[in-house]
């Protein structure tokens, strides 16, 4: 990344950025709006030392410190970042009604029993990733495909029966049963061996989110070196907004407030536009680094 005033000045000016606090410049309001906490600037400094000598740090160590700050303190929740709904079709037979829901738990913080735990739906419909079902699944996937069986992180285990397609051929809905008795937490819960868990929210109680998608702002690891345009290196990848669906706790998410999202990574309600009725999460930082891969 650059450091140098003049051309963050330059990037802001040109309206290559949103401006100095976008979460993808290197400043003190940017890295506060991308959720970056005090206590992983301090162990960042820690960790490089302090010397006369140029050098250059790896990225990757400012996001692991981040990483390290947040596992034990942003509580979890379930968010669908490309959905596609997941109909459990004999939901009524086994309940009585299509309109039945249940009301399923799981821990904010794993490792921490006091902290309240988290509350959402499930119903005969849930949201669930697109990337999680596969028509004609490759060598060792685990997940939905015709006939396998998982569970639904925090619910049942469902046994995945097919899909409905639009005229393109586009997936439309993915078909499963639920398979009763399975409930995570009751006594039956380990009847069925589930292959694997998957991630959901439902229809019944989730909340549509605007989620940005922040990557590094240079593609070059060393964008202004040796007299290079750092505006050449510029990542037009650096940001992607998707319209997500996230479970009713993290709804519910005041401003700055920072959150694992299961699987994805670390994000933080934004500061700026996250506002009731419209919740906006930026990525922090995903769950491992990625960066060249």
């Amino acid at each position: 990344v650059i450091t140098s005033k003049r051309k963050l000045a330059q990037l802001v000016n040109e309206g290559k950025v949103s401006g100095w606090d976008d979460p993808r410049m290197p400043t003190i309001v940017g890295l506060r709006r991308r959720g970056y906490t005090p206590e992983s600037l301090q162990l960042f400094a820690e960790r490089i030392g302090v010397t006369k000598s140029d050098s250059w740090i790896d990225y990757s160590t400012l996001e692991g410190c981040l990483r390290e700050t947040l596992e034990n303190t942003a509580h979890r929740g379930m968010a669908v970042l490309d959905p596609v709904k997941l109909v459990l079709t004999n939901w009524a037979e086994v309940f009585g009604s299509d309109g039945y829901v249940e009301e399923c738990t799981l821990p904010a913080l794993p490792h921490d029993d006091s902290a309240a735990p988290r509350h959402f739906k499930i119903g005969n419909a849930v949201w669930i990733e697109r990337e999680d079902f596969a028509e004609v699944p490759p060598k060792g996937y685990k997940r939905l495909f015709p006939g396998n069986v998982v569970r639904l992180k925090g619910g049942y285990v469902v046994e995945c029966t097919g899909c409905a397609k639009d005229a393109q051929g586009q997936i439309t809905e993915v078909h499963a049963k639920v398979i009763p008795g399975t409930k995570s937490g009751t006594p039956g819960a380990d009847s069925v061996k589930a292959k694997a868990a998957i991630t959901w929210v439902g229809v019944a109680d989730g909340v549509r989110a605007e989620v940005r998608l922040y990557e590094r702002l240079f593609k070059d690891e060393h964008p202004d070196a040796g007299g290079k345009d750092f505006l050449q290196a510029l990542n037009p990848e650096s940001l992607h907004i998707v319209d997500a669906i996230v479970e009713p706790s993290l709804a519910q998410a005041a401003p700055d407030q920072k959150f694992q999202f299961e699987r994805h990574g670390y994000f933080v309600a934004d500061r700026a536009d996250h506002a009731p009725g419209k919740p906006v999460f930026n990525r922090a930082v995903g769950l491992k680094d990625s960066w060249g891969k």
